[in-house]
């Protein structure tokens, strides 16, 4: 199977400097446009962005417009106090598109202070201009409040990766629903990749994990990028997974890393690693 058709290219570093382990800062023009090429050849149909990163939409806009490119595009509503129409009417115009793919919810606490935006959403739903409709979560418990409530979404977005698998349980009874279902943070902010011993303070009880990660690695003969991509990429009930990248260099490397696939014994391995300092696994408590 190829697998890279299931990759969503977020698209955050193209508005804002993101991510702990980037050294090169937000993504320059010329180089969005070489990544969506090559996005666009190497089977990748979705591309995630959001009103709250900084010039992304318009700098997608740009891009797709001049390339004629097309993509299914997911976009998200921020905490804001424009309404929900407003906003959307703002990033179909930045991004030079009629409707998206998909449209989410995309602060949680907002939403649940102002639940009225959702009926809102619905609206443009039903008038056509969006496909899917849903939410960015963060933890089980937000998801837990909507089942509560018996909201109704299309599409959920989530945390999921090699040490942060809280959303397990609840996988399969989403797909059962008909739910689309995208994970965020494969590389939990690239932070699989960094040095050890440059890890911050507050970083530190990550540290024994992180070591037996790379350890295995070396011992396997299996990169990172291929131990933590096919994990999520090849579950069954995930639909979409997003990809953050700098340059179509490391693209390329994600792609390059789906080729293989894993062996039970590397599934087994995953499986043993259980992190206890659960709050760390959310990058807003690195500060």
């Amino acid at each position: 199977m190829n697998y890279a058709n299931k990759l969503v290219l977020g698209t955050v570093q193209f508005g804002l400097d993101y991510g702990v382990n980037n050294q090169s800062g937000q993504v320059q023009q010329s180089e969005v446009n070489k990544i969506l090429q090559l996005a666009k050849e190497s089977g990748i149909k979705k591309i995630d962005t959001s009103s709250a990163y900084g010039t992304s939409e318009s700098v997608l806009g740009k891009s797709l417009s001049e390339n004629n490119l097309q993509f299914h595009i997911i976009s998200k509503y921020p905490q804001s106090e424009n309404s929900v129409a407003a906003i959307f009417a703002s990033s179909l115009e930045k991004l030079q598109q009629k409707k998206l793919y998909g449209y989410l919810v995309h602060h949680f606490e907002f939403y649940q202070s102002h639940p009225q935006l959702w009926e809102k959403m619905k609206d443009l739903k039903a008038e056509g201009k969006i496909d899917k409709i849903g939410f960015s979560l963060y933890n089980t418990d937000q998801l837990q409040y909507l089942l509560d409530n018996e909201v109704v979404f299309d599409v959920l977005q989530f945390p999921y990766n090699l040490f942060d698998r809280q959303f397990d349980t609840y996988l399969l009874y989403l797909k059962q629903c008909g739910v689309e279902i995208h994970t965020r943070s494969v590389f939990l902010q690239g932070l699989f990749f960094k040095n050890v011993r440059k890890l911050t303070d507050k970083l530190l009880p990550l540290k024994k994990y992180l070591e037996k990660l790379h350890e295995y690695c070396g011992i396997s003969g299996i990169s990172m990028e291929q131990l933590a991509l096919n994990y999520v990429v090849s579950h069954p009930n995930i639909d979409g997974v997003l990809i953050g990248v700098d340059n179509c260099q490391q693209l390329q490397a994600n792609v390059d890393a789906l080729q293989n696939g894993l062996r039970q014994e590397d599934i087994d391995f995953i499986s043993s690693i259980n992190v206890s300092e659960k709050e760390l696994l959310n990058p807003v408590n690195w500060k």
